[in-house]
């Protein structure tokens, strides 16, 4: 598997995606684990284990990784990955679209996969005034 997939998310968010995304999916394609930041988690500390993480799901073409929310602690603590490992691309605002639109499309090289990923978080959302 070329991408490998850490999501990076306050408690019980990364692993409730990755176990919803496995129940509809069936299986998934790309090697994907969930590493989950304490409200009150000491960032530095936790690094290493963070970069342990990313270490076991790190595909020949790099890894994205996936956060909840822009500017809070797991995308800290995952802009702080990007900068010591690479490849890797961060992209926040994860959503269960995001992650199946990542896994459907796991052939696409890391930049592309990064992109896609922004798309299918947008397009989950939609206004349904019926």
């Amino acid at each position: 598997m070329a991408v490998g997939i850490l999501l990076i998310t306050h408690p019980g968010v990364g692993s409730a995606l990755l176990e919803t995304a496995t129940r509809l999916l069936g299986r998934l394609p790309l090697e994907a684990r969930a590493f989950e930041v304490e409200f009150d988690a000491d960032l530095a500390a936790l690094l290493p284990r963070a970069s342990a993480a990313l270490k076991t799901v790190m595909g020949e073409e790099g890894a994205l990784l996936l956060t909840d929310v822009y500017g809070a602690s797991p995308a800290r603590l995952a802009h702080q990955l990007v900068r010591i490992a690479e490849p890797c691309r961060r992209v926040a605002g994860l959503s269960l679209p995001m992650l199946l639109r990542v896994m459907n499309y796991g052939e696409q090289p890391l930049d592309e996969l990064a992109r896609t990923a922004a798309n299918g978080g947008r397009n989950g959302v939609v206004v349904d005034d019926a």
